[in-house]
């Protein structure tokens, strides 16, 4: 069974900083994709952050140069657990939404299309005040 649980979310000032990390099991971690996403209220579900499968990381247009993403696998009594996390900088009130972590079943790219992911976390609300 996948499941994917965020946390790390919280209230910051503007120009401050935040970690998110998401727990993921239940899939193939090497075959699958991953990627962060945010949504703020009233607005579409937007990518922030793309993890193919091949490693690479990609980040979108808006977020470039403030957040990091990265990746660790850690496999425990046979059991593969893959935690993605989310580092972000120099938060601005833009940055205010829930944040989810997701995974795309291959094959896959890495994309930002929402529609393209198969499983999703609860999410983890980020608030950014001036």
């Amino acid at each position: 069974q996948v499941k994917l649980v965020e946390s790390g979310g919280g209230s910051v000032q503007a120009g401050g900083s935040l970690s998110l990390s998401c727990e993921a099991s239940g899939f193939n971690y090497r075959r699958n994709c991953m990627g962060w996403f945010r949504q703020a209220p009233g607005k579409e579900r937007e990518g922030v952050a793309a993890i193919p499968s091949d490693g690479r990381i990609l980040y979108a247009d808006s977020v470039k140069g403030r957040f990091t993403a990265s990746k660790r696998l850690t496999i425990s009594s046979g059991n593969a657990t893959n935690t993605l996390y989310l580092q972000m900088t120099s938060l601005n009130p833009e940055d205010t939404a829930m944040y989810y972590c997701a995974a795309e079943a291959p094959p896959c790219d890495g994309s930002f299309e929402p529609n393209q992911y198969n499983y999703w976390g609860q999410g983890t609300q980020v608030t950014v005040s001036s």
